[in-house]
């Protein structure tokens, strides 16, 4: 008798090592992050930054991104976010680069956006349309500042670490940079998946076949039973 409390505090125990787990995995990956992870070299993309709230007692009430001024970008557009203000600030170039069949002497540097809040529990995401993205790195890196309401500022601003390294406390957003092309062997091919769906309705198809014949003999059973039944009954 005594089995049952023993398992009832053992599976407590599972139960609150399992939420302390998941506690802080969400804990360790709630930081701003450039989706999605990657882009192709020299082309146009599309990036939002996530921002999630970290604090329990405080809301976000400004976002800034740094673009890396090693690797200029000639075109930079922002998507309205209803309830923010948003501010692009330029900044002159080392030595300018060719664009849009001329040389550009300055370039978006940081976008700001204020105004809005995000609070404990929820997160936003800032659009941001970028190009060309550079040919000559493999990743670009975008540090990151996060204010509170109550005055605390967090930097995500840490390089992030090499392969299988461990990661750093506050990591700076990442856009990794594939090679031309690199998005198909990043396996995002569409030759594998379009054939799921129709290997899996011939399995379906088969087993409705097998499962309409076993109705039918079914019913033939009972029907020959009932003759079965009659004869008998009549003979008596």
């Amino acid at each position: 008798m005594s089995f049952i409390p023993h398992a009832r505090r053992a599976g407590a125990v599972a139960s609150l090592a399992a939420i302390s787990v998941t506690g802080f995995a969400t804990a360790a990956s709630a930081h701003i992050t450039a989706n999605p992870k990657t882009a192709e070299q020299g082309s146009y993309a599309k990036v939002a930054f996530r921002v999630p709230n970290e604090r329990d007692n405080a809301s976000t009430t400004k976002v800034v991104v740094h673009l890396p001024a090693e690797h200029p970008l000639s075109s930079v557009s922002v998507r309205p976010v209803p309830g923010w203000k948003v501010k692009v600030e330029k900044a002159k170039l080392a030595e300018p680069i060719e664009a849009h069949g001329g040389k550009l002497t300055e370039a978006v540097s940081t976008i700001t956006w204020s105004g809005g809040r995000i609070e404990p529990g929820e997160f936003q995401e800032f659009d941001v349309s970028m190009g060309r993205l550079p040919t000559d790195t493999d990743r670009m890196v975008f540090k990151a500042d996060q204010t509170y309401s109550n005055g605390e500022v967090v930097k995500w601003a840490e390089e992030p670490p090499a392969e299988g390294g461990e990661e750093p406390e506050h990591p700076a957003p990442v856009l990794k940079l594939l090679p031309e092309g690199g998005t198909e062997t990043a396996g995002l091919t569409a030759q594998t998946k379009p054939e799921e769906p129709a290997a899996a309705s011939a399995e379906d198809g088969t087993a409705r076949l097998l499962g309409g014949i076993g109705i039918a003999v079914g019913v033939i059973g009972i029907g020959v039973g009932g003759i079965g039944m009659a004869r008998a009954r009549s003979k008596a």
